[in-house]
């Protein structure tokens, strides 16, 4: 079993950038790829951003340019950057992790981190 706790959520205005992070309990993290999406109300869970164990990474095109995606392997640790936040960004973030290669829907992940709530005011 794999946990998996982010921080660095928070209210920020229109242009603003936060740093969110996610934290894994397993030891083999480095063989994981890692996944953040996120849930708005009354909206599914999309995908936002993952990174291979290789360090690949994959962007869904509203983020591209705006929020990066790293690892430190050494902390167990993934982080999303996030710029130029609008308000469309509002959302609760989750952090996933699944063993093996990179994908795009959230089921194919197997551990979940219990989200953290990103607001962004116009």
């Amino acid at each position: 079993q794999v946990s998996l706790v982010e921080a660095g959520g928070g209210l920020v205005q229109t242009g603003g950038s936060l740093r969110l992070s996610c934290t894994a309990s397993e030891r083999t993290f480095s063989s994981y790829a890692m996944g953040w999406f996120r849930q708005a109300p009354g909206k599914e869970r999309e995908f936002v951003a993952a990174i291979s164990w290789s360090g690949s990474t994959y962007y869904e095109d509203s983020v591209k340019g705006r929020f990066t995606i790293s690892r430190d392997n050494t902390k167990n640790t993934v982080y999303l950057q996030m710029n130029s936040l609008k308000p469309e960004d509002t959302a609760v973030y989750y952090c996933a992790s699944r063993e093996g290669s990179f994908r795009r829907s959230s089921s194919a992940y197997a551990y979940w981190g219990q989200g953290t709530q990103v607001t962004v005011s116009s």
